[in-house]
């Protein structure tokens, strides 16, 4: 796919100074350039590559004035990282435009969809499946029975839904997420065996949630386990039965929430952190990395270590954690001193 500059500087609203009709057809860093690549210039650091590089065209700020001879044809901006952000985003929504209903595909008995859907080639929709509008649903997924998807919904190949899971609009999932699998319920017997306690409920995702690769999300045991709005969840996260996240919460990855624990809005968790069951964390919490949670946890606090406790006492104890032997030796120095 190629885009000229005067195509480009149409989508920025930029300014062409050289050729309008250079033409390039991939992105590159600045001191990676090559001929055919886009770049761009807003760090100072970098300044000096700009007349090195072989890429085509360069996004730069209207302020900059070159001091020397630039190759490249210059689309200038008002700022030059937004503008190439804007370009990413538009760049990926260009790739994902497609339509149509590939085969072999299976298309169940009650299946309503809206406009403008992309069905991959070896999906499943199960029973009574309803999807809105602009769905773009990648190859060898998964759509189980009285699945609800909301519109602009984007799922990548390979993709499970299991039955009775409800997702909102403009909700993004990735290659090999599992969303409804059973809750982990089993009940102990006398003789040391168990049995499965049936997980009969399902998962709600609301809008604007964006789930990483390989991640699950189980179903509730009765009732639901929910993803508030605009909560976003790394890769290979692990989200048990009948949890519930709060709104634009964000979970780093290969971290696990243990069944039933509630945890508040615009929480920041990092990786490898593990959350015990039936526990409450607060909103605007931040859990540092590899932190392990066994309690509940107040609005805005702030801890780290396995069991987690406050950030700030954390850092001070780990200074004394380091020097424990050289305090051991000192204790045992004091005590013959004082026979």
């Amino acid at each position: 796919m190629k885009f000229t500059a005067e195509q480009i500087a149409g989508i920025l609203e930029g300014e062409v100074i050289g050729n309008p009709n250079a033409e390039v057809y991939k992105l590159a860093k600045i001191e990676e350039g090559t001929q055919g690549s886009l770049t761009f210039l807003a760090n100072p650091k970098y300044a000096n590559y700009i007349y090195t590089t072989e890429a085509t065209i360069a996004i730069v700020n209207k302020t900059f004035e070159p001091e020397q001879e630039i190759k490249a044809t210059l689309i200038k901006v008002e700022d030059a990282y937004k503008s190439f952000s804007k370009l990413l985003e538009y760049y990926n929504q260009v790739k994902l435009m497609k339509s149509g209903i590939e085969q072999p595909s299976v298309i169940s008995e009650g299946v309503q969809y809206g406009d403008n859907l992309y069905l991959g080639s070896f999906c499943y929709l199960g029973q009574n499946v309803k999807i809105g509008n602009n769905v773009k649903i990648y190859p060898n997924s998964f759509i189980g029975d009285n699945v609800v998807i909301g519109d602009n919904c984007v799922f990548f190949a390979g993709v499970r839904i299991y039955s009775e899971t409800e997702i909102g609009n403009n909700v993004t999932i990735h290659s090999g997420t599992i969303i409804g699998s059973d809750g982990f319920g089993f009940a102990p017997q006398e003789d040391g065996t168990y049995i499965k306690v049936p997980q009969i409920g399902n998962v709600i995702i609301e809008d604007n949630v964006e789930v990483g690769s390989c991640s699950t999300i189980d179903r509730a045991t009765l009732g639901s386990t929910i993803i508030r709005n605009g909560t976003k969840l790394d890769n290979q996260i692990q989200i048990a039965h009948n949890v519930e996240i709060g709104e634009n919460t964000v979970i780093a990855a290969q971290t696990g929430i243990a069944g039933s624990t509630k945890i508040g809005k615009n929480c920041m968790i990092g990786g490898q952190v593990g959350i015990a069951g039936h526990l409450i964390i607060g909103d605007n919490v931040k859990i540092q990395a590899q932190s392990g949670i066994g309690k509940n946890l107040k609005e805005n606090e702030v801890v780290q270590g396995s069991p987690g406790f406050n950030y700030s006492d954390f850092a001070k104890s780990f200074v004394h954690f380091k020097n424990l032997p050289k305090i051991v030796k000192e204790i045992e120095e004091l005590k013959k001193d004082n026979k």
